[in-house]
């Protein structure tokens, strides 16, 4: 029987669903890209806004338009914060939330048996442990990656996160460095450690243990790849962190940092936990222990009572920091949460034009990032051949880079080459491979 897999949201989903075909792929099943052809549909979802949801329900509907004799099993955060509202979508036939994804299989076996219909959502628990997920080979991917952390207790006033997903979990540092030595060892050059929250990784072992911990751990595997950090909350970020991370050769100078907003008054209505003067200090230290490193970011506009003052402080911050790269997003009311209820909400043409004024600043500082590239050497990581004419691959600092193919025959995929940087383009480099032995 083949599956057809679809996954909304975050690289956490990502690497869940992944989970579930490894499993899937166990017991015999194969996989389909295409909805017709599967006897079997995963969809695994997101539930960070309202226009996540309503994607959800479309892919739901689409699915049994095109296919209606194949078995639906619906997972994630969607079931997980609103069970009732997928219940009641009576093309589901199998429902499960976030806390027993792995579960799935079983279920799906189960449900091939007898033909009734499963809802299977667990409710979260302070005591709940994370859930067991070991990858060990994503078919063609130059990285992979590696959920070493669930769950989120910090509330921001927009977030319906913490509902979705519970409290704090985390995997064990020895558990994490034995995946990360069986995604080397089948070829993965770049390891990406990802987690809900990344940042309070540990917290619940109470102990002591901290990201670091699990940085060093990963970093100390033997092999010819590198470490990336997902993203992190800025205000988890200790001196000592940083000094320790900057002695770890494998680890790749980029770092995540999600902003939300560089105006102080709309951070404090936001519940997040810093100033936006301690998030220019955390950057400053950044640099100085990585230097050159990329610095990117999420920005969100429109917050409810965000005034046109408020706004130009945001702007002004960002142009300041001088981000790598940053994802821009208007606000969007998530029914649950405590921002839903604020007033002064804006009015969704303002916060298109802010989008917009913002993602300008953010392409001018990305630009700049990219041009001070050029005539530098960097070891490059190539993915894939982009087109007929260029080899693609990201450096550390994630800049993406381009490189003149002299063959159609040759690969450079899953390979790394010292390049000199050349020019930049808007959203790339262009690079000449320093003695090339391809």
């Amino acid at each position: 029987m083949n599956v057809f897999y679809y996954t909304f949201g975050c690289k956490v989903n990502q690497y869940e669903t992944e989970n579930i075909r490894e499993r899937l792929n166990k017991l015999g099943f194969g996989e389909t890209g295409e909805i017709a052809l599967a006897q079997i549909c995963v969809i695994n979802t997101c539930t960070v806004t309202a226009q996540s949801d309503s994607k959800c329900r479309q892919l739901i509907r689409r699915i049994k338009k095109e296919n209606p004799a194949c078995i639906l099993a619906v997972t994630g955060c969607l079931p997980q914060a609103f069970p009732q509202d997928v219940q009641a979508l009576s093309q589901c036939d199998i429902i499960t939330g976030t806390k027993n994804k792995t579960a799935l299989p079983e279920l799906i076996m189960r449900y091939l048996s007898d033909g009734r219909r499963i809802v299977d959502i667990e409710e979260h628990s302070r005591n709940d442990r994370i859930e067991e997920m070991t990858n060990t080979f994503v078919e063609g991917k130059t990285r992979a990656y590696i959920k070493i952390q669930d769950g989120c207790d910090m509330h921001c006033s927009y977030c319906i996160i913490p509902k979705a997903r519970g409290h704090i979990r985390s995997k064990p540092a020895e558990d994490i460095a034995s995946e990360a030595a069986r995604l080397s060892a089948s070829g993965h050059k770049e390891i990406i450690l990802t987690g809900i929250n990344l940042c309070c990784y540990g917290r619940d072992f109470k102990d002591g243990t901290r990201l670091i911990d699990a940085v060093e751990a990963v970093c100390s595997v033997k092999g010819d790849f590198r470490v990336r950090l997902g993203s992190m909350e800025p205000e988890m970020i200790s001196d000592e962190d940083i000094a320790s991370m900057s002695r770890l050769e494998k680890l790749c100078g980029q770092f995540h940092l999600s902003l939300q907003s560089g105006c102080s008054k709309t951070l404090r209505l936001m519940n997040r936990h810093y100033e936006a003067e301690e998030y220019a200090l955390l950057c400053e230290k950044l640099r100085k222990h990585f230097p050159g490193c990329a610095i990117t970011t999420d920005i969100m506009v429109g917050f409810p009572q965000e005034t046109d003052e408020d706004f130009q402080e945001s702007l002004d911050f960002v142009r300041k920091i001088g981000f790598a790269d940053a994802h821009i997003f208007p606000y969007s009311r998530r029914s649950g949460t405590a921002a839903d209820r604020l007033s002064g909400q804006l009015d969704n043409y303002t916060k298109r034009k802010r989008a917009a004024e913002m993602s300008a600043v953010c392409a001018e500082t990305k630009k700049a990032y990219l041009s001070s590239q050029i005539g530098k050497v960097r070891r490059v990581l190539f993915e894939k051949e982009s087109s007929p004419d260029f080899h693609q691959g990201h450096t550390a600092e994630y800049v993406l880079v381009k490189i003149p193919r002299t063959s159609q025959e040759i690969t450079l995929k899953r390979r790394f080459f010292d390049a000199e940087i050349i020019a930049a383009e808007d959203n790339f480099c262009i690079g000449r491979i320093i003695q090339p032995d391809y």
